[in-house]
């Protein structure tokens, strides 16, 4: 991991908010707000931890207003933590043997926050947790600051921006790699399996995602040993993360050349979705961009069922607020970083675009969209 001088997290509107709420400080304990403040994304076993709410050796980041942040941690996630995190403040607890939010609580006193109000995830501190720091700290003011901190991470930073086109690029190399590869006779898991290696080979710290042929039904299932065949349209839907940043793209392809009618379907998603891409302008709203796609799939005597178009992307998991649903009230910003999705069956095609003022911002272009992709 390159060395990084200081946060590409958005500060400046961390420290607006916070204002905005009267907090003296934030703890991030989900994976989500320590990676996108603590600047690590940890790998394998260290990572199940974050997205465990009643983990033994939880970690998390004591984010005052003013001051030094610090991180609570174990020493067994110590040494990654020192080499590559901006946050240079680290305090230990005994893993197994001592609540990390006890020593969290003891961080709390020794910065003098004990009887300010300060921001938890009520998401993610479990109501026994909850109840631990209330009873060692009876005056602190404990607010959830969940939401608010969906809302500090939903406009980017170019620091932010440049890892998410990183991580773009390296997924639609490797869909670029693996696509040409794919024979009929071959089962879902052969060709997954390639995809997943092509993403790691090329710098993924991890991936994951779908592939399925249009003969399977069950796309979330798993990828199993259904077999393609010749007309067989491929389904993807995958993310390739780079330091804790997600390429998130879905792209279609077919064995041979397609029939009439798969060309039309094909023509009319894309179509649709690059419409709905140029809709995602500052002050427009989430549900009315939803309620289009809505609109135009009914144009074509489709009916659109799906719950999402497209939804907010950032640190640790792709999808995060703004999700662009039914009724959402969200106004889009100034350097939000969407993943537009509005797809049917499996014509799934996706891209990731900025919100910009003069029109949206592709950042994961090196895989054109124009034609479908034919194998063979």
């Amino acid at each position: 991991m390159p060395e990084i001088d200081g946060p590409i997290a958005n500060i400046k509107r961390l420290n607006e908010f916070m204002d905005r709420h009267r907090l003296a400080a934030v703890v991030a304990r989900s994976g989500q707000n320590f990676t996108y403040l603590s600047g690590i994304a940890y790998p394998g076993t260290l990572a199940r931890h974050l997205d465990l709410p009643d983990s033994t050796r939880g970690v998390m980041v004591l984010w005052p207003r003013h001051g030094d942040p610090v991180i609570i941690l174990n020493k067994i996630a110590e040494g990654l933590t020192r080499r590559d995190s901006w946050v240079k403040r680290v305090e230990l607890y005994e893993a197994y043997t001592e609540s990390p939010y006890s020593r969290l609580c003891k961080e709390v006193k020794a910065a003098g926050l004990e009887r300010e109000r300060v921001g938890f995830e009520r998401n993610y501190v479990s109501a026994a947790h909850w109840a631990e720091i209330q009873s060692i700290l009876p005056h602190l003011e404990m607010v959830d600051c969940a939401r608010m901190m969906d809302e500090v991470r939903w406009v980017k930073t170019p620091g932010e921006i440049a890892l998410l086109k990183k991580g773009a690029d390296l997924l639609d190399d490797a869909y670029l790699e693996v696509f040409p590869t794919i024979r009929a006779g071959e089962t879902e898991r052969a060709v997954h399996s390639r995809l997943i290696s092509s993403c790691l080979r090329r710098g993924a710290n991890w991936a994951h995602g779908i592939l399925n042929s249009s003969t399977n039904l069950i796309p979330y299932a798993g990828e199993g040993d259904t077999v393609f065949r010749k007309g067989d349209v491929i389904r993807t839907d995958y993310v390739a993360y780079v330091q804790g940043y997600p390429g998130h793209q879905s792209r279609n392809a077919i064995l041979g050349k397609p029939s009439a009618e798969q060309q039309r379907e094909y023509n009319i998603t894309r179509d649709i979705y690059r419409m709905t891409i140029d809709r995602c302008r500052p002050g427009a709203r989430a549900g009315d961009i939803y309620e289009f796609v809505v609109d135009e799939f009914k144009k074509h005597g489709w009916e659109y069922k799906t719950a999402l178009v497209g939804h907010g992307v950032g640190a640790w998991w792709h999808q995060q607020e703004p999700v662009l649903a039914r009724g959402s009230n969200i106004v889009l910003e100034e350097g939000m970083v969407l993943a537009l999705e509005p797809h049917r069956d499996y014509w799934h095609l996706q891209d990731m675009v900025v919100v910009r003022k003069n029109g949206p911002e592709l950042i994961s272009d090196k895989f054109s969209t124009d034609q479908m992709f034919i194998i063979g």
